[in-house]
């Protein structure tokens, strides 16, 4: 039977911080628009800041479609599985708001996280969310399974644009794939110009690795 709880205690901080992996779920406004669901994972990408607050660091990628949703409505959900151990789900309903990497509050952010020195220069942005309801369920449909490894795509990859778009290459990456979600919502505010041939050859550098 599954609980409702009051406050991320010390147990579910602990149980959260185990996992390797969680999902994020968003939705705009528009009926027709396009809900999103993307998995998160990372050593040290997550974090519990408070007992109703978490945050998640949001590391550069393809799309920018939570952040978008977020400044439209703010209306987010995490959910947790274990795939080891006894089962459980944990959901954290909640509202969440993106605090890009230029935001004066992104440095202080970034030091309550237990991210790899490496991993830093990937952040784009932070996701804190202010919890509205905290709930877990049985999980007895969840199959176990073990972790393998940490990818290292994501880092070879952002070593690759260096290399071949200098080190200003996120901004321009962001510039050409972060600037809006896919139903032309305001994603992240990137001042970087690109031109469409280097949006071509941003987006598709390092799809190989």
């Amino acid at each position: 039977m599954g609980r409702i709880y009051d406050t991320i205690d010390d147990t579910m901080r602990r149980w959260l911080g185990r996992q390797p992996m969680f999902f994020v779920a968003t939705a705009p406004d528009e009926r027709d628009g396009h809900i999103n669901l993307s998995p998160k994972g990372g050593q040290g990408v997550f974090t519990v800041l408070g007992p109703r607050t978490v945050a998640y660091v949001d590391l550069v990628g393809s799309g920018a479609e939570t952040v978008a949703h977020l400044r439209e409505n703010g209306r987010i959900v995490l959910m947790f599985n274990a795939f080891t151990g006894p089962p459980k789900i944990v959901r954290l309903h909640g509202w969440g708001r993106p605090v890009p990497e230029g935001d004066a509050e992104f440095a202080a952010l970034l030091r309550e996280f237990p991210l790899p020195e490496a991993s830093i220069p990937l952040a784009r942005g932070i996701v804190v969310i202010a919890v509205s309801r905290l709930s877990d369920s049985c999980g007895f449909g969840v199959p176990r399974m073990e972790l393998v490894a940490e990818r290292d795509q994501l880092m070879r990859w952002s070593e690759k644009q260096e290399a071949t778009h200098g080190e200003r290459w996120k901004d321009r990456y962001m510039g050409a794939n972060n600037v809006a979600s896919i139903d032309g919502l305001p994603g992240y505010d990137v001042g970087a110009a690109v031109t469409k041939e280097e949006g071509r050859a941003l987006s598709s550098s390092g799809r190989a690795l």
